[in-house]
């Protein structure tokens, strides 16, 4: 090739190279510059983030963080009926109630309500606390040799889980107000947490288990084992254990903790590597073993390794950030996992694990009605209803918020500001 031709294809490739990068620096400063100047309700998540990698541009901050706890309570304390017991489900658009109820998510909004006093102890909220406790308290029978199990009004059989939930409401709200309480009202608390432990050690199979359902007769077990009611259950232990001197516990619990390993995550992920079932386990397990983990008992490192492994299965197998419904009980295990690689120096789990938690609860947050994030479909209807401020959909275009949704999303949103956005 000559000069001058050489000099021709030289300008047309100076010329191309110069089209290239044009684009690609307006491209950048339209992506990287622009959303900074928009409200954050309109920003999307860029382009380049990759959330799974690690790669992330952070949304979310302790302010806003706090201001979504703040109406989620408020939105709790508001649906709270004179009773004790919680409205299960309001369309706050048609401003209805939707028929049904499920005793074992009414027990966990009242063992939301205990970890809110526990982060925050406001009169208001140990008020409904303890207006909880007093309805599954008249709900509720005792066997003769002390096992407290709950009769939960219109229902045919009781629910294991129901009882699980209720000790750890116990659990949480003696550790938060029990120096708080009188003499005579921490003896009655703690006597029906005994109660309701003695309870479930005796609702176990013979595999290490918990039964689903007991009779409302006479509370004696049956059925299969769930993996929701063995988690659950898992839990109220290790933290009775843990934090309220029931150390004789240890034994059953770490027979039940490999138990459910076994049954609910290795066997199940061998059969379909993205199980129902040990998505069901997933959150109640990794709260469980992040306890057993730190509670310093010879021998029980292997369980912090499966709160970072099912973390990682949550992520990358069963994907959670591209579920279209709230996943805010996801969260309650990730966040847990992220600690653990936070305390065992794992800096790439721990950056992926806070980049996925930045982008999910940033998502579910745009779902809770009143929340300066609030979505499109929110912000098209806009609302002054008390009875909905605060509640958070289960979808990003549908009405309907429930009781247990705000409960899983709260408690997701406390241990976030516990360990992350300090």
């Amino acid at each position: 090739m000559d000069n001058r031709k050489l000099r021709k294809f030289s300008g047309k490739r100076s010329v191309i190279l110069c089209l290239i990068a044009g684009v690609t620096l307006v491209v950048l400063v339209w992506f990287l510059l622009l959303p900074s100047f928009l409200p954050q309700r309109f920003q999307l998540h860029r382009p380049f983030d990759l959330p799974t990698l690690g790669i992330c541009s952070k949304r979310l901050n302790r302010e806003i963080l706090d201001q979504s706890l703040k109406i989620g309570t408020q939105f709790m304390l508001q649906n709270q009926k004179p009773d004790g017991n919680f409205n299960y489900e309001y369309d706050w658009i048609q401003k209805k109630y939707t028929k049904g109820d499920n005793q074992v998510r009414q027990a966990g909004a009242m063992w939301g309500l205990a970890l809110i006093y526990q982060d925050q102890p406001e009169p208001e909220t140990g008020i409904a606390v303890e207006k909880a406790m007093a309805f599954f308290e008249r709900h509720s029978t005792v066997t003769s040799d002390g096992a407290r199990y709950v009769i939960y009004p219109d229902v045919p059989a009781g629910a294991t889980g129901t009882v699980a939930l209720c000790a750890l409401a116990y659990i949480d709200y003696l550790r938060a107000a029990g120096a708080s309480l009188s003499e005579g009202k921490l003896q009655r608390y703690r006597k029906r947490l005994d109660g309701f432990l003695k309870f479930l050690v005796g609702a176990r199979n013979e595999d290490g288990l918990w039964h689903e359902y007991y009779r409302t007769s006479d509370g004696q077990p049956y059925g299969d084992p769930t993996p929701y009611f063995d988690g659950e259950s898992l839990l109220a232990l290790i933290k009775a254990a843990k934090y309220m001197g029931y150390s004789d516990l240890k034994p059953v619990i770490l027979d039940a903790a490999e138990a459910g390993y076994r049954h609910n995550i290795h066997e199940a992920l061998q059969e379909d590597p993205d199980s129902n079932i040990t998505k069901g386990y997933y959150q109640w397990s990794s709260m469980a073993f992040y306890e057993i983990a730190t509670s310093r008992w010879p021998d029980t490192e292997q369980y912090g390794d499966y709160v970072l492994e099912l973390a990682d299965w949550m992520i990358d197998v069963h994907k959670t950030l591209r579920r279209t419904r709230n996943t805010a009980y996801a969260y309650e295990g990730i966040i847990h996992a992220y600690e653990l690689a936070v305390q065992r120096q794992e800096t790439r789990r721990a950056r992926k694990f806070a980049c996925v938690i930045d982008t999910g609860l940033e998502k579910l947050t745009s779902w809770q009605v009143g929340s300066p994030l609030a979505n499109r479909f929110i912000r098209e209807h806009p609302t002054d209803d008390l009875m909905a401020i605060g509640g958070i959909q289960n979808h990003r275009r549908e009405a309907p918020l429930r009781i247990d949704v705000a409960q899983h999303q709260m408690h997701a949103v406390i241990l976030a500001r516990l360990y992350i956005y300090k």
